[in-house]
């Protein structure tokens, strides 16, 4: 194993982030990866964590993509654009308004990716959440000095992603685990069965992820463990989940909630790790 870059952690605050869940999840790794697959990328925390040599990462959203990509490709041109935005509520909604807009095909992917940081910088606890559009509707956060150039871990993580064998896919979980083979290791960190449907967070990626897709998702790790392919999976510890993957290894474990905006929610929910190995 190669000499981890401490700088190079996760960029964005990300619902469901699995920062808090490192401790957990790091032991129960195999100790030999050919190639790492993470379907449902998010803030990337497991990813720049292990900073795997050879990997496919891939995510639904395709802003979210598009950040991790101007990161590896155009980094200096993106710090240099980050420091025009302005941290007050007029600029903040003029900004978060461009994905409703004629124009919004037309901006530059630095443009873009900005934009993403710098909302996920200022807006209200650092949720991304989308409306059922697409669009982009978390309110104006009010922090004072928001941190929205992290020069050096932007710089850490574009460092990472050029110089590995790092594939960046924009598209659904099952097409992304497809060239997956044994001694491959795949991670799974899907939109959240909710514990109560009004607490249902899948908010951020559009047309959400329902029973359905779980059920789906099921189905693709007993492709993957049919394939003789190590995976691990994280979800909440509903007795949904329980059901549909009675046929794994399941670990509970308690994870740390911090975006939650009733602060007395916030706390700790009950999650599972689920594996093949």
């Amino acid at each position: 194993m190669a000499k981890k870059n401490k700088l190079v952690m996760p960029f964005l605050k990300w619902v469901g982030g699995k920062r808090q869940l490192i401790t957990e999840i790091e032991p129960l790794l195999p100790s030999r990866i050919s190639t790492y697959y993470e379907p449902f990328l998010g803030g990337g925390a497991i990813l720049l964590h292990m900073q795997p040599k050879k990997a496919v990462i891939n995510d639904y959203n395709s802003e979210l993509i598009n950040v991790y990509e101007t990161i590896r490709d155009d980094v200096d041109a993106l710090i240099e654009h980050l420091a025009i935005h302005e941290n007050n509520s007029e600029y903040f909604y003029r900004i978060r308004a461009l994905d409703r807009q004629e124009g919004f095909v037309e901006l530059t992917k630095i443009e873009r990716a900005s934009r993403v940081i710098y909302l996920n910088k200022t807006c209200f606890n650092g949720l991304y959440r989308v409306n059922s559009s697409g669009e982009f509707n978390t309110p104006f956060g009010r922090y004072k000095n928001p941190n929205i150039i992290n020069e050096t871990v932007l710089q850490a993580v574009s460092n990472y992603l050029q110089n590995n064998d790092i594939v960046l896919r924009n598209g659904d979980f099952e097409e992304a685990v497809k060239g997956a083979r044994k001694g491959s290791f795949v991670y799974l960190d899907p939109p959240y069965d909710p514990v109560s449907k009004s607490s249902n967070f899948t908010g951020y990626v559009q047309g959400g992820f329902g029973d359905d897709e779980q059920v789906r998702l099921r189905d693709t790790c007993i492709n993957l463990n049919k394939r003789g392919v190590n995976f691990l999976l994280s979800n909440s510890a509903t007795a949904f989940m329980k059901e549909l993957y009675k046929d794994f290894e399941i670990i509970e474990v308690g994870a740390s909630r911090s975006i939650n905006s009733v602060g007395s929610k916030r706390g700790e929910v009950k999650e599972i790790l689920v594996r093949n190995y």
